[in-house]
């Protein structure tokens, strides 16, 4: 049996907050390492902040002023000890500037290097190293487009249409345009250039061939820095909403051998092509006849991490500590070669309305519940009771499931998710529900804009929804402190009596569905 490498850390600060914070602690805990939350006004009583050793407050709700601030952050990492910075994704993930902080402050950051972040910041300078490996990359020129508006035009009509106007320094569909035709070009540049002006400082754009009917697989890499790459699998991301991945699963399902193993040789070609260090994500497109396309390299821990996870029963957070810490990746290669057992599926759980657009629905949640059993996690940014705050990304958990088969795991995560309660606000669980036992998912007809297709009819009001609405002003009115309680206290009276919604007993209430 293999010793796994201790980590040498004793105190790791996690600069993120929510599910994440959350599933990073954990492993910490399952280590012996001492944890730090850091939090935000708005998070004082977050879960993270309860289940860290120690929790440091470092600003306002807003995130600029909080899990954006650098220095906050290093001083809250000082101030406790902290010999590395675990960024968890989004919010200072893959920031070059904080990288070099905390290398300036002799503080390891478990992350790529910030010379490996500031190198591979640009997708198209990405583009151009990784295609020089040798990794088939989306047709289109590999500069970036002119602002000349003729200019613009040659490099479309060379490109073909219809195509993809995108931002150098974008990502989550920011700065992204589809465009089908050259009268469409001109106001697309000017909104994508807008967009990214906005969300990351560049207005930088190129080209690329749209390519359609595809799927989107993801392969997973470990590499240390030095060329030694492990490659752990690949997912099956092609569930997703305007870019925004949905559902997400391990292996990727129907894929020919050949095509798998050309696929995990590309990823560890991109991450050598790049230095990379640390866990990282190297995406595709891939075509019905089996070609596929790089997309891009995420430079951090994954949502989507714990069903690979699950399938080669490792824990990537762990990993990444490792080689952060300095230690090789033999233990990891041994668990690689093993490959993937059964199948796992991640359903991403969001306080939004589908049946509104998907708007987020922050507010007071006044009971929650999470499924469990046997081949169920959940991970997670839920207390019994709590909020949801609207400065934040508003995804609340994410149930994970792993069974021997497809088949079966489909059918454990409906039923997980079945079991699923959020009482007092909105969520997508319904359409989650919806989707995952529809005939297009089930019979692996995957591809990247189904969904977007498909989410007006999956997102139809639910009829269980409406009951936990009327639970949920039941409860206001009932609860201590709830509203019925606080007009009696203003007035002296009793406040009314809403009726019991358990007067009406219905099949959902006692698990029979809608």
């Amino acid at each position: 049996m293999t010793v796994l490498p201790a980590p040498r850390y004793q105190t790791v600060l996690v600069a993120n907050r929510g599910e994440i914070a959350a599933r990073v602690i954990h492993t910490c805990r399952l280590l012996g390492i001492t944890s730090v939350a850091v939090y935000s006004e708005a998070d004082a009583n977050a879960r993270h902040v309860r289940e860290a050793d120690i929790a440091v407050p470092i600003g306002p709700a807003e995130a600029a002023q909080s899990y954006l601030n650098v220095e906050a952050i290093i001083a809250a990492a000082k101030a406790t000890g902290a010999e590395a910075i675990h960024p968890g994704y989004g919010f200072l993930s893959e920031n070059a500037a904080f990288a070099r902080a905390c290398e300036d402050a002799g503080i390891d950051f478990v992350g790529p290097s910030a010379a490996v972040l500031e190198g591979s910041g640009d997708k198209l300078v990405v583009k151009r190293r990784v295609a020089a490996a040798g990794v088939p990359v989306i047709p289109g020129p590999l500069d970036a487009v002119s602002e000349d508006p003729d200019a613009l035009k040659q490099a479309a009509a060379e490109t073909g249409y219809p195509l993809l106007l995108k931002a150098s320094a974008g990502g989550g569909g920011k700065g992204m345009r589809r465009v089908a035709a050259e009268h469409e070009l001109l106001t697309a540049a000017e909104g994508a250039r807008r967009e990214a002006g906005g969300a990351f400082g560049n207005t930088e754009l190129y080209l690329e061939r749209m390519v359609e009917t595809a799927r989107h697989v993801e392969v997973q890499v470990i590499a240390d820095g030095e060329g030694d790459v492990v490659v752990l699998g690949e997912r099956d991301c092609s569930m997703q909403r305007r870019h925004q991945k949905v559902i997400e699963e391990c292996p990727a399902p129907d894929l020919p051998e050949d095509v798998r193993a050309r696929l995990h040789q590309a990823g560890a070609n991109a991450a050598r092509a790049l230095d990379y260090k640390n866990a990282g994500t190297v995406e595709f497109l891939l075509e019905p006849d089996g070609s596929f396309w790089f997309l891009e390299v995420n430079r951090r821990l994954q949502v989507e991490h714990p069903v690979t996870e699950l399938c080669f029963g490792i824990d990537l957070v762990a990993w990444q500590l490792r080689v952060a810490s300095g230690h090789g990746l033999d233990g990891l290669r041994t668990q690689a070669l093993e490959g993937p057992r059964g199948c796992a599926l991640e359903a991403r759980v969001y306080a939004e309305d589908p049946a509104n657009g998907f708007i987020p629905s922050p507010g007071k949640i006044l009971f929650a519940r999470e499924p469990a059993g046997p081949g169920i996690r959940v991970d997670s940014a839920l207390l019994e009771t709590g909020e949801v705050s609207p400065f934040y990304d508003p995804m609340l958990a994410k149930v994970i499931v792993h069974a021997e088969t497809r088949a079966e795991a489909i059918r454990r995560l409906e039923r997980a998710l079945a079991e699923m309660v959020v009482v007092g606000i909105r969520t997508n669980i319904s359409f989650l529900r919806r989707l995952v036992v529809h005939d297009a998912f089930r019979n692996v007809d995957l591809r990247v804009d189904w969904l977007d297709d498909a989410a007006a009819e999956l997102a139809a009001a639910d009829p269980a929804d409406a009951e936990l609405a009327v639970l949920a002003l039941a409860a206001q009115e009932l609860l201590p402190g709830g509203r019925g309680a606080q007009r009696s206290a203003r007035s002296g009276a009793v406040a009314a009596q809403v009726p019991s919604p358990w007067d009406t007993l219905t099949g959902f209430r006692h698990g029979g569905g809608a």
